[in-house]
């Protein structure tokens, strides 16, 4: 998977909802707002929604995976 720069209202909202199924509380209202947010910056970046959304997950979910940590 190719390098994608996620910006920091993207982890917010996914951390989020992340927070939220782990409670077994996830709400439409926030899957729907993660998923837009992905669809826009994906469109604006020019980049795979699918790639965005699969490394935002990686990164909020599995935070001491990634380099440096």
């Amino acid at each position: 998977m190719a390098d994608i720069d996620i910006p920091p209202h993207l982890i917010e909202l996914e951390s989020t909802a992340w927070a939220e199924q782990q409670a077994g509380a996830l709400t439409l209202a926030t899957a729907d707002a993660v998923q837009a947010a992905y669809r826009k910056h994906a469109a604006s970046a020019k980049v795979s929604r699918l790639e965005l959304e699969m490394a935002t997950k990686k990164l909020v979910r599995h935070p001491d995976e990634q380099p440096g940590a």
